[in-house]
């Protein structure tokens, strides 16, 4: 969430904004909070006190915003712009000023961002195919593993198969995620970090340093080993002299060694370089594999529209061999899927903006330079005046073209908004529909008839508990699905 100004003042009229009833002196807010599901429970405090509110922490006042009205308003660029909250500034130690956790008057963003620009254009997505077909190749392998009917933890192996993908596509890493027994040390030494960085001291500032001491411990040793294990990456490809990963193309760390921004001639830093390589491989992952774990779980919630994106996957690429890269942007019907599953859960729940100037928010709220406020995505993506009254229903068919066109472009933001929006949006959505149709083509995707949806939150939103059994299919043609399914 967004801090209210870091000089502990307040918005002007902050009496006008709800808060929970029962505000305890010193407290706060605290009690009743939920530190495990605080997106969930800010969630239901909206449905309480309405489209705007405000949380206090102890001394920390935090606002927070569902509405589509004021959320409209926030997306003025010329008003507005990304704030590092809380959330994210919690990350600072671990991503530094890499991408995702710059602040505003950081020079390395703009610098950075123009250098990795081009890492991400239809020629270098053409580049990471491959590699994304030889990691969905090993996903798909280890779930043959599992044709006896054991099941399959998804976020589990989802996690796995997106961490394989960004180390080999971006970093010519390959972590031997797959074959390990236990996880890769860099893996549970990123676990540890990130673990601290969200629940370590945050919710409980005063007396969280003397009960977490372990747990800070455990954190700084594996911030040492992550720093080290990437200098030692940066360093070997810099001695080599190579600008490309395993696949022989160019990966993001060739560029970020052998490129100057455009216009200043300035390249990256060692130390920056190493920031933006822990950013990737954190924020590279992690929405990525949360998405398709929100979509598989929809998949098999709803046997039609599973039946429907099997139907698509047969029809366009067939019953052999692998996709050529073009032709993942034809499964339109399994990336409806994705977008609607992000629509009801993005795994990345919202982003903090603040003022640039003096202005009054949607007319009614003042704020001052620097004021900021969270903008809770779950809520905007299930208001009704965008979404009709069935919001709460799942519907691919909410992401036809037409029905796109219809909604203003503020209603659906799952990678943020503006000129901090995630660099990283078509990577993620080109290897989540590789990976769901190459899945769809090769199994059928059985849900436990017991298991009900429990959403855990880590630096992203994730289904908790939630396994799968799984058994081969041959491809054939299916029914089509419905124009929407009740959920």
């Amino acid at each position: 969430m967004a801090r209210v100004r870091s000089d502990n003042q307040v918005w002007p009229a902050l009496a006008d904004i709800p808060h929970p009833p029962h505000r305890l002196p010193i407290f706060g807010d605290l009690i009743g909070t939920s530190s495990d599901q605080p997106v969930q429970d800010s969630m239901r405090l909206a449905r309480e006190l309405g489209p705007i509110f405000r949380r206090k922490v102890l001394d920390r006042e935090f606002v927070l915003v569902g509405g589509a009205e004021l959320i409209a308003d926030l997306m003025d660029e010329d008003r507005f712009r990304k704030q590092v909250g809380l959330g994210v500034s919690n990350l600072r130690p671990l991503g530094g000023d890499g991408l995702f956790t710059a602040y505003g008057f950081e020079h390395n963003w703009q610098r950075a961002h123009d250098i990795l620009t081009p890492g991400f254009t239809r020629d270098a997505m053409r580049g990471y195919h491959a590699t994304m077909v030889k990691v969905a190749h090993r996903l798909i392998g280890s779930w043959d593993e599992h044709l006896d009917g054991t099941e399959i933890d998804v976020p589990g192996d989802m996690t796995r198969m997106t961490f394989d993908t960004i180390a080999r596509t971006g970093f010519g890493q390959d972590l031997g995620i797959f074959d390990r027994p236990e996880p890769h040390p860099f893996v549970t030494a990123m676990v540890d970090a990130l673990d601290y960085a969200l629940h370590g001291e945050s919710v409980l500032p005063i007396i969280g340093p003397w009960i977490s001491r372990d747990r800070r411990h455990r954190s700084a040793e594996a911030l040492r080993y992550i720093f080290d294990f990437v200098d030692g990456v940066v360093r070997s490809r810099q001695e080599a002299g190579d600008s490309t990963g395993d696949d022989g193309n160019q990966d993001l760390l060739g560029l970020m060694l052998n490129s100057a921004q455009p216009g200043t001639g300035e390249k990256l830093s060692a130390a920056n370089i190493r920031n933006q390589v822990i950013t990737f491989l954190i924020a590279g992952h992690e929405t990525t594999s949360g998405a398709l774990s929100f979509a598989l779980y929809f998949l098999t919630q709803h046997p039609e529209i599973q039946a429907g994106a099997r139907a698509e996957v047969d029809e366009v690429w067939g019953a052999d061999g692998d996709p050529e890269y073009g032709e993942v942007a034809k499964l339109r019907y399994v990336r409806r899927v994705l977008d609607e599953s992000l629509r009801l859960w993005p795994t990345a729940p919202g982003f903090s903006r603040e003022a640039l100037h003096d202005t009054m928010l949607a007319g009614r709220y003042p704020m001052r330079r620097g004021d900021g406020c969270t903008i809770l995505l779950p809520l905007l993506h299930r208001d009704p005046s965008l979404w009709g009254d069935d919001a709460e229903t799942f519907n691919p068919d909410r992401f036809t073209p037409e029905a796109v066109r219809a909604r203003p472009g503020y209603a659906y933001k799952p990678f943020g908004h503006g000129a901090r929006a995630c660099i990283g949006r078509q990577f993620a959505l080109h290897e989540a529909t590789l990976v769901l149709g190459l899945l769809l083509r090769h199994f059928e995707l059985i849900g436990r008839p017991d298991y009900q949806l429990r959403v855990g939150e880590r630096l992203t939103l994730m289904p908790k508990g939630f396994t799968i059994r799984v058994t081969r299919r041959t491809p054939a043609p299916l029914p089509q699905p419905s124009q929407a399914a009740a959920g």
